[in-house]
């Protein structure tokens, strides 16, 4: 079935679960699903409900889709995502990015979990994250364009919205929350990286390094979306000696400690949208 007859299919099933367009599409990353209890009036509908979303099978991912408002604005929320490591195809990993734009949502506010590649940052840290380096190995804008979902060739200069990074940054400020800015480098996993790839990412530039998000933005970019995208340092992986062996599940301990911050982050920014 064509990309838009698919899309379609979606938004109209949707459609039925909602009085008023979503302003705000959020996905809620590893461990961080808590983030959809802020949501007020929720609507819940199983992304196995939705005609053509895949089933996320990641740890720490529910596979929801939650309709309601935050702070007195209209959200949908993606409660879990998906990976190109599951055995997705990229254009499958960003259908519901795709879905939740033409349901309306002008603003994507993205978190995930990541291994950090610069000395400076801790387990527990915030990343506000204003680029990104992209090593997966397919790209879901690859193949035919369809000139209604975006341009041919997008421009990647302002991928990450200026403002609402610095409205980010003045929030964490007020509200005490320790928060850097950086660059996010995403590999598809699903295995973590071995030290020479944590050094070798570090001399790049990258920040700090995860196996999902990029995807999501790159087809946000190319439907006109702003991006904000916030990381949750799960785990010290640079300088090399800090290297620990790490699990899934210390990975998600971490991220739910630092989620009430998360939270309030997510919060006060949906808030600051409200009137445009």
């Amino acid at each position: 079935m064509p990309l838009m007859s698919s899309l379609d299919e979606a938004v109209n099933f949707l459609k039925r679960h909602f009085s008023s367009p979503p302003l705000v599409a959020i996905i809620l990353g590893t461990g961080l699903s808590e983030l959809a209890d802020e949501i007020e009036q929720a609507v819940a509908v199983d992304f196995e409900d939705i005609p053509h979303f895949p089933k996320p099978t990641a740890p720490g991912h529910r596979g929801k889709l939650i309709f309601g408002t935050i702070a007195g604005v209209q959200v949908v929320a993606m409660a879990g995502r998906l990976h190109y490591y599951e055995g997705y195809s990229m254009q499958e990993v960003v259908f519901p990015v795709r879905v939740m734009r033409l349901l309306g949502a002008e603003v994507l506010i993205a978190s995930n979990a990541a291994g950090s590649t610069n000395p400076d940052y801790e387990a527990g840290d915030l990343v506000f994250i204003k680029d990104h380096i992209n090593l997966q190995p397919a790209n879901p804008l690859r193949g035919p364009n369809d000139d209604r979902l975006g341009p041919r060739f997008p421009d990647m200069l302002y991928t990450y919205d200026p403002d609402l990074l610095e409205t980010a940054r003045r929030i964490a400020e007020e509200k005490g929350i320790r928060a850097h800015t950086g660059v996010y480098a995403s590999l598809p996993g699903p295995n973590l990286e071995t030290p020479a790839e944590y050094e070798f990412l570090h001399r790049i530039g990258g920040d700090v390094v995860g196996m999902s998000t990029v995807p999501e933005v790159i087809a946000a970019r190319h439907m006109g979306m702003r991006s904000f995208v916030v990381s949750v340092v799960s785990n010290k992986s640079y300088p090399i000696e800090c290297i620990r062996e790490t699990t899934v599940e210390s990975v998600i301990a971490t991220v739910r400690e630092v989620s009430p911050r998360v939270q309030m982050l997510v919060r006060e920014l949906v808030g600051r949208l409200r009137g445009g």
